[in-house]
């Protein structure tokens, strides 16, 4: 959810999830666990699941907000793959939270989750948010899951690599690319961001513009591009293209042509 009120009011209510609401503009006052709060631009809500609050704006100008719940089976699939079935759910005591990193990784969720990103690359913003919730909510210590030693490491994240390479036009879920690696989800993304500084979503995100740009170069149209590439529209291609390359695909495809 991504909005802005001003006049609303949110009657007491819960959710059956963890709930996060990242303030973007002006600021909300709520109350919640008996206690009245307000949280202003650049802050951050956290309920936990069935925290009854309610919800009004605290300027006339009202605000602007983005939410994101996250299940606890979710939190749980999470966990124990991350930590090896150790990890202890997370409980947030207080219900407004100045936690940048936390509200940097949930942010990142949303966006994925708002802008149609991969599945791949949704699964790996949910680890990240995750496992971010337990490091900074949780009630005691999390213990996550090793590292393969360095040799079976670097083969699983190669395993990865090579199916990525195989396939990277295709959706390839993050499950079926931890089972090719031999790695639980957690311990792959972390071999594969040690061996090949970056996410397999990442990295197949940068096959598919390698594959867009020589088929730009050949000649095909940036739409034809983005399709055969695997990038779900053309507006996607353009703006990863513009990013990786410091270029529009229509200005590398004409200078392309002139050389």
């Amino acid at each position: 959810m991504h909005a802005h009120f001003s006049a609303h009011v949110y009657a007491r209510h819960s959710h059956d999830a963890y709930s996060f609401g990242l303030t973007e503009a002006g600021a909300q006052q709520f109350s919640c666990r008996g206690g009245a709060h307000t949280s202003a631009a650049g802050l951050l809500m956290a309920f936990n699941p069935d925290d009854p609050h309610d919800g009004r704006a605290a300027a006339d100008l009202g605000y602007q907000y983005r939410m994101v719940h996250i299940g606890p089976q979710l939190v749980r699939e999470v966990l124990a793959d991350a930590t090896g079935g150790r990890g202890s759910m997370p409980l947030f005591a207080d219900p407004v939270l100045h936690d940048p990193v936390l509200r940097g990784t949930l942010l990142r969720l949303h966006t994925a989750l708002a802008g149609g990103a991969d599945p791949l690359v949704r699964d790996e913003r949910l680890t990240a948010a995750v496992t971010a919730m337990v490091r900074r909510g949780a009630s005691g210590p999390v213990r996550v899951a090793a590292d393969a030693p360095g040799g079976a490491r670097a083969r699983a994240a190669r395993r990865a690599r090579d199916l990525l390479r195989e396939r990277f036009g295709e959706q390839v879920p993050a499950q079926e690319l931890a089972g090719a690696a031999g790695l639980s989800r957690f311990a792959l993304y972390r071999a594969f961001r040690a061996e090949y500084g970056m996410t397999p979503g990442d990295y197949q995100r940068l096959l598919r513009l390698r594959r867009g740009r020589e088929l730009l170069a050949g000649g095909v149209t940036a739409a034809q591009a983005a399709a055969e590439a695997g990038f779900a529209d053309q507006s996607h291609f353009h703006r990863w293209f513009v990013r990786y390359y410091g270029v529009t695909p229509g200005t590398y495809q004409r200078a392309a042509r002139t050389r």
